[in-house]
């Protein structure tokens, strides 16, 4: 049986349990059925929440969020309960049920910062990035300045989010966290100049190429909940929402009947503690890397030129035999001849030239002005692994840097390098065209 199912059938016995006791009920002196039932109930609640938050320390979502949902039930006017409910959501990769938990914490607790952050962190996973900025712009006041800047970053907001973290890191109390988060912004906003300037200020020059590329694979998410994922370390699943009897003006009775079995079977109360401070400073070596927003992963934006070698010498392409009479399979990309120049355009890094291929189709369409140009491309070793970097170039710098700034100001992300082998992308290519790189 479901969670959910669990859950909706332990309100209903809850309802019946509290209108049979009311029923015995007598008007004598003594304490009443409803007193002894609220403490019942708030001795099981204590003990649910308790084993929510051990699920959560075990790294187990699913378990945490059916003894959070049960919490919440037995108490739905407690913040703290609420609070948790949305961590456990979060740990189970469920960010639209936990926007709807944090709603409902921060409503009951209009001072909780950490409620207002996870509120907006939640919503930029389910895509609503305009309400995540609204939340983050209400909620200035308590939210630190280190996090809010990063998150507004998150929510597309880089120019805010630059503004936040360079005002708190030129503070007394500036620190390691607060400029690796300003320099994550400069990445998100693809100045990766001063990201790498800003970045050198807390680490060794190799660690800072390390930091540059792994925030360069997390610039290309495939969907809006990737990267929050990525800083907290989930994987997003399918959700229907928060159970709709668990929303906080949903019709509860006054005094629900706890049976008595709930007492002898209740764990030892443990409470419920908030989550751990935001941390972001450090990296991880293997798979995701992590940074923090509790525990979690920093990550951004396609990498710059100067961060990495690319292989030299010629590059053999093959590509599928076009058909005379035709156009070339990839109609949608009309070759144009090169222009003048040696500055370029950098629109991204790839795992393929096939996954770049799809990303220039999404660039087109963002920025109709590179239907008119064709594509550049080159692969490249980043950790041992091939990297395809997409671009559009042949430009002067200054042409160049007016592209970039046009594409941004359409939403997109790039900056401006000089070439460094590109060529004409594979997909474009006649069988057996080999290209050299410059």
């Amino acid at each position: 049986m479901t969670t959910r199912a669990l859950l909706l059938g332990g309100i209903s016995a809850l309802l019946l349990g509290g209108t049979m006791v009311g029923c015995a009920a007598n008007g004598g002196g003594i304490a009443s059925a409803s007193d002894r039932n609220a403490a019942l109930a708030t001795k099981a609640a204590a003990g649910t929440a308790g084993q929510a938050q051990a699920a959560l320390a075990r790294n187990d979502g699913p378990i945490a969020i059916g003894y959070a949902e049960r919490a919440v039930a037995l108490m739905p006017q407690r913040a703290d309960y609420r609070m948790l409910l949305g961590q456990s959501y979060l740990k189970g990769g469920r960010f639209a049920s936990a926007s709807h938990a944090f709603a409902d914490a921060l409503q009951l607790s209009p001072t909780n910062g950490r409620a207002a952050l996870n509120l907006a962190l939640s919503q930029i996973a389910t895509g609503d990035w305009q309400s995540a900025r609204h939340s983050l712009e209400a909620n200035a006041a308590i939210i630190p300045a280190v996090d809010r800047g990063l998150a507004l970053s998150l929510a597309g907001d880089t120019a805010s989010g630059i503004a936040v973290l360079t005002e708190a890191a030129r503070s007394p109390a500036s620190n390691a966290k607060i400029r690796q988060n300003l320099a994550l912004s400069f990445a998100l906003a693809g100045r990766w100049q001063e990201a790498r300037v800003v970045a050198a200020a807390d680490m060794a020059p190799a660690d800072v190429d390390a930091r540059l590329e792994q925030w360069a694979l997390f610039a290309q998410p495939a969907k809006a909940s990737d990267q929050v994922a990525s800083l907290l370390g989930v994987r997003a699943v399918a959700d229907a929402g928060q159970p709709v009897a668990l929303a906080l003006n949903a019709p509860a009775p006054e005094t629900p009947g706890v049976p008595e079995q709930a007492l002898a079977a209740a764990d030892p109360v443990i409470a419920p503690t908030e989550a751990a401070p935001v941390q972001i400073a450090s990296v991880s070596g293997a798979g995701v890397s992590k940074i923090a927003f509790g525990p979690r992963q920093e990550v951004v934006q396609a990498l710059p030129t100067m961060m990495l070698r690319p292989a030299s010498g010629p590059i053999k392409v093959a590509s599928a035999p076009v058909s005379s009479g035709r156009a070339m399979a990839t109609a949608a990309y009309q070759v144009k001849a090169p222009a003048t120049g040696n500055w370029y355009v950098q629109l991204g890094a790839f795992e393929s030239a096939g996954v770049a291929r799809d990303g220039w189709a999404r660039a087109a369409r963002r920025f109709a002005v590179l239907a008119s140009y064709s594509p550049n491309g080159m692969t490249f070793k980043a950790k041992g692994e091939d990297v395809y970097r997409l671009s559009v170039g042949g430009f002067s710098k200054s042409a160049a840097n007016a592209m970039c700034r046009q594409y941004h100001a359409k939403g997109g992300a790039c900056f401006v390098r000089q070439g460094a082998g590109d060529v004409m992308a594979q997909w474009l290519r006649k069988p057996g065209m080999q290209m050299a790189s410059r």
